[in-house]
């Protein structure tokens, strides 16, 4: 928890001194829905869970933009007999280029803590790595000055388990993610 602690403390502060000299920055809200799985279970289903969080936008230039986010991420499986619960902080940094006034694509790494791992009810955290890296993309429309829906894919690059079994593959996270925000 002081990890998660520490690194929002050092990203905020990093984004609000570099936002000091730039030409527009906005904060928000936002909430959604996951579509998650897990690679490698054998039958598996989508998971469908929440997500929700804060965000920052800092303009660099006319259409350019760093988006940090600080978001609760609920993620996992369902495969037969079986339901895989998976509970994360998600931090994304990301590199916003506005296509169009209202249309923007993004890019960017993503770090995620693991604070909740159950199966059935039951907690199985030990069993999981409790910090995962992923690659973001996505694409948002602004549909007026405040409010904003969009889009974007989670691509976890490291293994979930903290231990794999001989014959066992590498699990990862894979979520599509559907929001709304609003930009104070």
């Amino acid at each position: 928890m002081k990890k998660i602690i520490f690194t929002i403390a050092v990203l905020f502060i990093i984004t609000s001194n570099n936002a000091q000299d730039k030409k527009e920055m906005s904060f928000g809200i936002k909430a959604g829905l996951n579509i998650a799985t897990v690679t490698h279970v054998d039958n598996s289903k989508a998971l469908v869970g929440f997500e929700g969080g804060v965000f920052g936008e800092f303009m660099i230039g006319d259409k350019f933009a760093i988006q940090p986010e600080v978001l609760y991420s609920g993620q996992g499986v369902k495969s037969e007999g079986m339901e895989l619960k998976l509970d994360y902080i998600n931090i994304p940094i990301l590199a916003k280029y506005y296509v169009a006034d209202s249309f923007s694509i993004e890019l960017g790494p993503q770090v995620s803590f693991l604070i909740s791992a159950k199966s059935e009810g039951v907690d199985v955290k030990e069993f999981f790595k409790t910090t995962d890296i992923s690659v973001d993309f996505g694409a948002n429309y602004d549909i007026t000055k405040n409010f904003i829906f969009g889009v974007r894919y989670d691509l976890g690059l490291l293994r979930l388990q903290e231990n794999i079994g001989p014959g066992e593959k590498e699990s990862k996270n894979s979520v599509f993610q559907i929001a709304v925000g609003y930009k104070f």
